[in-house]
């Protein structure tokens, strides 16, 4: 429990923002999983512009810190390289 104002303040705006960056984090695995899922039913065109949101999500999330930007580097990287082999077979 916290012991002074400031310290109740604190914790409320960490669940605040807690809160926010769930909903961000969420939604942007989801995008990524439907990317890789389109990737695998082999639908080129459709799978394209999956990867493209989901990279902009993950860039969005990157920007906002709540990811870290070296996870979503790491992430649009291997999401690329799928998208790349699955084209070139």
């Amino acid at each position: 429990m916290p012991k002074t104002k400031t310290a109740e303040k604190s914790a409320r705006s960490a669940e605040r923002k807690a809160e926010r960056n769930k909903a961000i984090r969420s939604g942007t695995k989801s995008k990524v999983t439907r990317a890789e899922k389109l990737i695998a039913s082999k639908k080129g065109a459709e799978a394209g512009a999956a990867v493209t949101e989901a990279i902009s999500s993950l860039d969005k999330a990157a920007k906002r810190r709540v990811i870290h930007p070296n996870t979503a580097a790491r992430k649009k990287s291997r999401l690329m390289k799928k998208l790349n082999t699955s084209q070139k077979k």
